[in-house]
């Protein structure tokens, strides 16, 4: 597994590492709770799969030609790993109430079938190739998306880690 996905793998595994249901489904108001956001996380990571399917189903990549602001955004984020607070999610990836269970089960297979989705994409098309359209950040070739997956993984991470300190089992 690349290492970018592997470390985030690591670091989801140890930010959840024995939360109780009542730590991963506490939110502060206005905020998504540990479970929320692990969701969240699976269905960017199942988004990317799909698109990935799509590309080798078709045969072809299916990324648009980058903008000059395109190009720039993808840089701060994927090169530099500054991920800009304050971004709306899109729709698609926003949590629809998978159970805690079942979304810290399910997010590890999904990170795999997601590299090997990518690396199959790399190997097809080439690692220079612009294989897929980010809903937000646009055409990116598989090593970006690896990374992006990073950057953006490890930011909710950090939340999770937020929560987890907020959260007093004993309180409970």
């Amino acid at each position: 597994m690349d290492s970018y996905l592997h470390r985030l793998q690591q670091a989801i595994t140890s930010a959840t590492r024995g939360m109780t249901i009542e730590q991963l489904t506490w939110r502060a108001e206005g905020k998504w709770s540990a479970a929320e956001i692990l969701e969240h996380l699976y269905l960017t990571y199942s988004g990317t799969v799909k698109g990935m399917e799509r590309c080798l189903q078709l045969g072809k990549p299916l990324a648009s030609v980058p903008s000059l602001k395109q190009r720039a955004f993808v840089t701060l984020v994927v090169r530099l790993g500054c991920l800009p607070k304050g971004r709306k999610s899109p729709d698609r990836a926003i949590p629809k109430g998978m159970l805690p269970n079942e979304v810290i089960a399910d997010i590890g297979p999904r990170i795999t079938a997601m590299e090997h989705l990518i690396a199959q994409c790399e190997a097809r098309y080439g690692a220079r190739t612009r294989v897929l359209d980010h809903p937000v950040l646009w055409p990116m070739t598989a090593g970006q998306w690896r990374k992006f997956h990073w950057v953006h993984g490890r930011h909710h991470v950090k939340q999770i880690q937020e929560r987890r300190k907020t959260v007093d089992p004993v309180s409970m």
